[in-house]
């Protein structure tokens, strides 16, 4: 049998493991896991051009066009537009401030897990010298302690938008 001291601090840590998984929910709507330590936080994307048609051979003998049966009649193709590259999201002046307020605050105005804190500029320089497309990658995808932030209710450019906020404090 656990005597009181030792209850007590049983009941502290259960109530500090909590206190931990309920913050780490607040950081990201996500709940996925996080990738192992040893994966890597790059991907890559292969995007297949579409083989280019081969010209039609000429001839030198005019075409004589064949007679169709008389009830059939000829339906017009589809037209087929070429995909066209996605256009970039528009978003409010004040969107990166506005999920720093609602999601990122959480971490970021304490230093909890390690989150260098909102404005502490000797925190955010080893994070800015791995340059801004770095810290965009690791905030939207996740990045050691730091959960993924992209997710089906905030877009990658929102978390951008976030991030830039966060770095203009400290530049």
């Amino acid at each position: 049998m656990m005597n009181k001291p030792q209850r007590i601090n049983t009941l502290t840590v259960s109530a500090i493991s909590i206190s931990a998984l309920l913050m780490l929910s607040a950081c990201s709507d996500n709940n996925t896991a996080e990738p192992p330590a040893d994966a890597s936080a790059e991907t890559s994307t292969v995007v297949e051009e579409a083989p280019a048609a081969a010209p039609e051979p000429q001839t030198s003998e005019p075409a004589v066009p064949a007679e169709a049966p008389a009830t059939t009649t000829a339906e017009p193709a589809e037209a087929v537009e070429p995909p066209t590259p996605d256009e970039p999201e528009v978003l409010a002046a004040d969107a990166g401030a506005k999920l720093y307020e609602s999601n990122c605050k959480v971490c970021h105005e304490a230093g909890l897990l390690d989150a260098p804190k909102y404005g502490d500029k000797a925190a955010w320089a080893p994070r800015l010298a791995k340059g801004i497309e770095t810290l965009h990658m690791h905030s939207a995808q996740g990045f050691n302690k730091m959960p993924a932030q992209a997710t089906g209710k905030v877009s990658e450019a929102e978390v951008y938008a976030a991030v830039d906020y966060m770095v203009a404090a400290v530049s």
